[in-house]
């Protein structure tokens, strides 16, 4: 070989060791465990359906997705620990809606806009207002009057300031001029013992009540969605009430930010798939929640639209932080 032909081919393959490690990390990806961070308590409606979603998404990955609980902050705690994961895909998490809140409530170590991934929404809770089946309060009209009746006496329970059960009746109680006693939790299993345990008078939380109402301990006087659940079509949503208050929050599987593009569709053909999977089906069934899908380019829009429009909300409940 001339010392010309030599010298190309020694090019040629430098060159393609250079472009080697992005092309082998996408075909090799995954090569052990994936973590997916659950912010929620274990037990909790949330935890339930992501051990659903992981389990299935790892049988199509070929690994085992371990899920961790990281429950408090309002469920921003996996935020929290994306902003200093490796962008590898081996750490995913659970981002709630409360994300595109508490930024514009208090100081956060993350930026919404800038330090994720959005790879895939696949889901979204169905929300309600629950009481003690022993209560004298029967209906949200009783639930109002009794308020009226008694300003910051009527306490519920939520899962943590700016979550979605949070705002959900600081909303409903702006419009239906109450004012009420609320009482963080880390999640839905802390704040369903504090109903049971009689330390708050209601909750309003996502579906882990549903086995509480089934057996008759809960009585559902009222869900957050745009229309009655399937599961409980006698009980009526707070906006026919008159109260204009919807919630559902979807939420998916986020990475950080930074991501190689061919790991991104690794990750979200494997959820995707999950919704497919009468196992996953099931769950979301027994929670109540829908399939709401969107790709990663329709997720990272919509992270940008909720981000803008929560702040809006944020204003108007007057509950923004204080320059």
């Amino acid at each position: 070989m001339t010392d010309r032909r030599l010298f190309l081919a020694r090019s040629a393959a430098a060159l393609a060791t250079v472009a080697a490690p992005a092309v082998l990390r996408a075909q090799a990806y995954p090569t052990r465990p994936i973590r997916y961070i659950c912010p929620w308590p274990a037990g909790g409606s949330t935890d339930a359906v992501i051990r659903s979603l992981a389990e299935s998404a790892g049988r199509t990955l070929g690994t085992t997705i371990i899920v961790d609980n990281k429950p408090g902050a309002g469920g921003t705690l996996g935020a929290v620990e994306l902003v200093n994961a490796k962008p590898d895909g081996y750490v995913v998490s659970q981002l709630p809606h409360g994300v595109f809140r508490i930024p514009h409530m208090q100081k956060v170590s993350f930026d919404v806009m800038k330090d994720f991934t959005w790879i895939a929404c696949l889901t979204g809770y169905t929300f309600g207002l629950v009481v003690p089946s022993s209560s004298p309060i029967k209906t949200i009209k009783d639930y109002v009057d009794y308020a009226k009746a008694n300003p910051e006496k009527l306490s519920y329970g939520h899962t943590g300031a700016g979550t979605s059960p949070h705002l959900a009746m600081e909303e409903f109680a702006q419009r239906a001029g109450i004012k009420l006693m609320n009482v963080p939790y880390k999640g839905n299993a802390d704040n369903m013992l504090g109903l049971l345990g009689g330390h708050v008078m209601s909750a309003s939380d996502a579906t882990g009540w549903g086995p509480y109402v089934e057996s008759g301990k809960f009585r559902l006087l009222a869900t957050y969605g745009s229309k009655r659940t399937k599961r409980w079509p006698d009980v009526p949503t707070l906006d026919e009430l008159g109260y204009q208050t919807v919630s559902d929050s979807p939420f998916g599987v986020c990475g950080p930010k930074g991501m190689d593009p061919a790991i991104v569709r690794t990750l979200h053909d494997a959820f995707r798939k999950t919704l497919e999977d009468p196992a996953v089906l099931a769950t979301f069934d027994k929670f109540d929640q829908t399939i709401i899908y969107k790709n990663t380019e329709d997720y990272t829009r919509f992270a940008r639209e909720s981000y803008a429009a929560e702040k809006a909300t944020i204003e108007r409940l007057g509950l923004a932080a204080k320059s």
